[in-house]
């Protein structure tokens, strides 16, 4: 764009030395070295030319000659046809040398304008250059803005991918341990069961024990029996021994429910059954 302003400037500065220079030619005296004076005051038009060594002044006042002279004598009116041709060559000259003039003052306007059109176009050329340097850095700080963050998105979808990948194998695992909760808590549920039933087993034979207790009178009434414990070694009651002849009795009637020992005990309305008891509290 620098280079392209550069020509423009040249191709300006050119024309107008051009300009000058035609303008120069055009208005360069004629052969008579006339030129003209105009008296706005009193609408008198004064020329003055050089011919052969000497000068010539003629007056005109509404397109008549009031007046001629020659190297600064006037010269009497009955005198000027003599000199008719060489006056109407100079009026001649002079009218030519208005309408070039004027075509020289047209050509100069329409120069200066051009001139005027063109800078304010290399002006407006320089204001878009202007604009587009500073669009250029713009797009250049957005382009490493953009790169930026481009680096910054490619690193956190490879860190997403990672946590992806982490996400899938945990979910993988949480899977695996679901289903091995899933079976726990199927066997869970068994176990309850077989645990509720023993537990109703073992309620309805520590009945049947405490009512059996109370019928042979080892004890007034069940609220009274605060421990129970029969296995193969003995049978004691309340912290108490039973005699043989009783411990035989319960454990040959109760010997597949006890197998190798029961023990009850109740404290404080809390009640705790143990089979399979060995003896040792």
């Amino acid at each position: 764009m620098k280079t392209i302003h550069t020509m423009r400037y040249t191709l300006i500065a050119a024309l107008l030395v051009c300009t000058v220079s035609s303008y120069a030619q055009k208005t360069a005296p004629t052969v008579y070295g006339t030129h003209t004076n105009i008296n706005t005051n009193t609408n008198e038009e004064t020329i003055h030319t050089d011919k052969d060594g000497k000068t010539y002044e003629m007056t005109f006042a509404d397109n008549k000659m009031t007046s001629l002279s020659i190297d600064g004598k006037s010269i009497p009116a009955d005198k000027w046809g003599e000199y008719k041709t060489f006056i109407n060559e100079i009026l001649e000259q002079v009218k030519k040398d208005k309408i070039q003039a004027e075509k020289d003052r047209k050509q100069a306007a329409k120069d200066r304008e051009r001139a005027n059109l063109d800078r304010a176009r290399a002006e407006k050329d320089r204001e878009q250059a202007v604009r587009d340097r500073k669009q250029a850095e713009l797009d250049r700080q957005q382009a490493e803005k953009d790169k930026i963050q481009g680096d910054q998105d490619r690193k956190q979808a490879k860190l997403d991918r990672a946590q992806a990948t982490k996400d899938r194998e945990q979910a993988d695992r949480d899977r695996v341990q679901a289903e091995k909760d899933r079976q726990q808590a199927a066997l869970d549920r068994v176990q309850a069961e077989k645990d509720r039933a023993a537990a109703e087993e073992d309620r309805k034979l520590i009945a049947k024990l405490l009512s059996d207790v109370v019928e042979d009178k080892l004890v007034p009434t069940k609220s009274e029996i605060h421990q129970l414990v029969i296995n193969n070694e003995g049978m004691q009651l309340n912290g108490h021994k039973q005699s043989e002849d009783v411990h035989r009795k319960y454990l040959t009637k109760y010997q597949d429910y006890i197998k190798n020992g029961i023990s009850y005990r109740a404290e404080n309305g809390h009640v705790q059954i143990q089979r399979n008891w060995n003896g040792r509290n």
